[in-house]
């Protein structure tokens, strides 16, 4: 991703032909400065990409930093102190708070469901459910967080979920033509393949020529079951319905990872704020 050309284009979208409210009240010279504020506890991520706002912005800002992406922070803390252009400043301030709000927002989610299940071998992914155009900084807050990324995209990744395998004709149509196309066109990429039900995963062990079963809105009974049916044959992925509650009881089924599209679609902002001082 040309993150640059990202960050020029958001600052475009929110600046165009000036800071009117600035231009209209603040001395154009006026030099100050500011402390971002962290207004409560979690994981702190995007600091690194709030930076390169601000030096896209103005190269002469004077920064200090107290914390880095990773870093646990609490409520009250001076994550990040700056001096400069008080129209820098104001040019900057909603792009840099915005990325740094949304990516602590998820590292911090992601984070508290990582503890839930430290005592287990799951590992949580992330999915495609991502904002558009958005989608490396919530990955990359993912991570941070201390969960792995799935697929990035469509490209990176053959899953045959329930939509193509309706398409193709069936389960054995979708995986035999998943690895004709594979091998083909000389691809090296895994095939996933989601399983409904316990009488589909009968189907594709059948089958076999895959790297990882997705095991989808199964019962942790059921993914138990299916997990000890597979027997490390392959990759074992539990996905849907899957929370805060029950997170814990499907990672001590043995399943090996566990997607959460939640982490990046209903995840909660953290509260920063950037204060004059």
């Amino acid at each position: 991703m040309d993150i640059t050309n990202f960050l020029l284009e958001a600052l475009d979208e929110d600046i165009k032909d000036g800071d009117h409210s600035s231009l209209s009240c603040i001395e154009i010279n006026a030099v100050s400065s500011a402390n971002l504020l962290a207004k409560q506890d979690g994981v702190l991520a995007g600091l690194e990409i709030g930076l390169m706002v601000l030096k896209l912005v103005d190269t002469n800002f004077e920064i200090s930093t107290n914390f880095k992406d990773g870093d646990k922070v609490a409520m009250g803390d001076i994550v990040m102190s700056l001096t400069g252009k008080v129209h820098s400043i104001l040019k900057a301030e909603r792009l840099f708070l915005n990325i740094i709000q949304r990516m602590s927002g998820i590292a911090t989610y992601t984070n508290s469901l990582v503890a839930k299940i430290k005592d287990t071998n799951a590992i949580i992914l992330d999915t495609r459910k991502t904002t558009p155009n958005f989608r490396y900084f919530e990955k990359l807050a993912v991570k941070i967080g201390g969960g792995q990324n799935h697929r990035m995209g469509l490209y990176d990744m053959i899953m045959l979920k329930d939509n193509h395998i309706d398409y193709a004709g069936g389960i054995q149509n979708a995986i035999q033509k998943a690895n004709e196309y594979r091998n083909a066109k000389k691809l090296n990429l895994k095939i996933e393949v989601e399983c409904r039900n316990l009488a589909e995963l009968d189907e594709i062990l059948a089958i076999g020529k895959i790297d990882r079963i997705m095991l989808d809105n199964f019962s942790s009974e059921d993914m138990k079951i299916a997990v000890d049916t597979i027997a490390g044959k392959y990759e074992t992925e539990a996905s849907g319905g899957i929370n805060e509650s029950n997170i814990l009881e499907y990672a001590q089924t043995g399943v090996d990872f566990i997607s959460i599209g939640a982490l990046t679609h209903s995840y909660k902002s953290f509260d920063f704020s950037l204060k004059a001082t």
